[in-house]
């Protein structure tokens, strides 16, 4: 019973098997109660309408043939039975005695409870009772009569007007036989409907599964079908676009792994070739400190892309811890403009910082903010001519905070700028990782911000923006009291 087919559909026979048992059970028995009340309602009123013509004859000097005719049409005319019934007390017990009856000797078989409880309380009583051939509903209307002797009113005869419930049983037999026809066809219909929407769900979900199954198994060219605008269908939908990520995040994957393991053997394979010529002892002085500084530089080129590589690890985890701490910006960008000078002076070129001359206080990490700050002025140096001028801008407009990075070199070519912040991705020919932008950009969003770039042949700027509090407003001056 594992299988949803099959789940399915014995939930809606089930279903369908308990509303039909819940109409037998509930509505059955009560609709048989409705039909008796009715019945005995028709008779009580029958014998309201009859009874005080039997009470006028009924213990008078009238004959007793008279009141057996008088009896006979009164059941004649209600098409029920009547018996006239005499109420004898012994020793303060009630009973009553066979009077005058419409029925025939055999007929004469109830036991007339109701005439008892009617004699006993003195007012009008209905009730049914079991006879031979089946339920007979019975009302019983008290004859009361006035006791010579002491004067008081007491209960002297009872009539009982009485019918079979043969017609009731009928009705609720055949209603009853038709539920059960009914419900034996709903639950039929139930057990195909339930198998055909079960096969048609399965059928849909067993696509899905083998779609989940290829992309699984790395082939992401795999399609989810949405068919139909339900949960299903938002399901493969919703599962088509996580494989379409999943593909571009393979292809970076892979990208990743091919660019990072050149950028590796690159330095690696310059490497071996130095020291196996720092190997020979016949190098001169000159030329082995060459060999050496080629050594170093590789080693520091390693030594950024290992340090980029965890920044960037970091950053796509989201293990980055960010400290926001009140800061001027103005001052910040200063002091990341002044740490560059000697590679501004090995490169002939003049940085010009571009602040407000007043402090400018926001929340933000000095850190990050710094290192993105650096990553820019050295992206600027590394890729543009020597002699090129560059400009560091800091300020606050509003509820944000601009750091800006321009140089004024050969600028970046259209086809590369929606590139540009990928990894491993280098505008030029010059050297470096190619991480740099990728983490900055990282370490924008992960500060709530976005760093943009705006790029033509003479004028290259990127532009960090960051998120800044409003400003609280300063307190008004108190008012200066002059005296006349």
């Amino acid at each position: 019973m594992r299988s949803l087919r099959a789940r399915l559909t014995l939930g809606f026979f089930t279903i369908t098997l308990a509303a039909v048992a819940l109409v037998s059970v509930a509505v059955l028995p009560g609709l048989q109660s409705r039909l008796i009340d009715a019945k005995l309602a028709d008779l009580a009123e029958l014998a309201r309408q009859y009874a005080p013509e039997l009470r006028k004859a009924v213990g008078t000097s009238l004959p007793q043939s008279e009141l057996q005719d008088l009896v006979g049409r009164t059941a004649d005319l209600t098409g029920s039975r009547v018996s006239v019934l005499l109420v004898v007390t012994s020793d303060g017990e009630i009973t009553v005695e066979a009077g005058t009856d419409s029925a025939t000797e055999r007929d004469i078989t109830l036991d007339f409870s109701v005439a008892i409880e009617a004699a006993t309380s003195g007012r009008v009583s209905r009730g049914t009772e079991a006879g031979p051939n089946g339920q007979v509903g019975e009302v019983a209307v008290p004859f009361l009569f006035r006791n010579p002797e002491s004067g008081r009113r007491r209960v002297g005869r009872v009539a009982v007007f009485s019918s079979p419930l043969r017609d009731v049983e009928a009705s609720v037999a055949v209603v009853r036989d038709r539920t059960l026809v009914a419900g034996s066809a709903a639950s039929l219909l139930a057990l195909l409907a339930g198998f055909l929407v079960a096969r048609r769900l399965t059928r849909r979900l067993e696509a899905v599964q083998a779609g989940a199954g290829r992309v699984a198994g790395g082939d992401f060219s795999a399609r989810f079908p949405v068919d139909r605008e339900d949960e299903i269908g938002e399901l493969a939908r919703t599962l088509d676009n996580m494989r379409r990520q999943l593909a571009e995040l393979d292809s970076a994957r892979k990208r990743f792994i091919a660019t990072a393991s050149h950028e590796l053997r690159t330095p690696i394979f310059s490497l071996g070739g130095f020291l196996e010529l720092l190997a020979d002892e016949e190098l001169d002085p000159q030329t082995r400190q060459e060999f050496l500084r080629h050594v170093r530089a590789q080693v520091d080129r390693l030594s950024r892309l290992a340090v980029d590589l965890l920044d960037l690890s970091k950053l796509e985890a989201g293990s980055l811890e960010l400290r926001p701490e009140s800061t001027d910006v103005a001052e910040l960008a200063r002091r990341v403009a002044h740490e560059f000078h000697p590679a501004l002076a090995a490169h002939d070129s003049h940085l010009e910082v571009r602040v407000p001359e007043d402090v400018v206080e926001v929340d933000c990490d000095p850190e990050r903010v710094a290192q993105v700050m650096r990553i820019l002025i050295d992206n600027a140096i590394t890729h543009t001519p020597s002699g090129t001028d560059m400009v560091v801008s800091a300020s606050r407009r509003g509820d944000a905070v601009r750091f800006g990075v321009g140089d004024f070199g050969p600028g970046i070519r259209r086809a590369m700028l929606p590139h540009i912040f990928e990894p491993f991705i280098t505008s030029d020919d010059a050297q470096g990782s190619g991480l740099g932008l990728a983490i900055a950009h990282e370490l924008a969003e992960r500060m709530a911000g976005e760093l943009l770039v705006e790029s033509q042949p003479g004028r290259t700027t990127f532009t960090l923006q960051l998120p800044a509090r409003p400003t609280p407003p300063r307190p008004a001056a108190p008012p200066v009291v002059t005296e006349a």
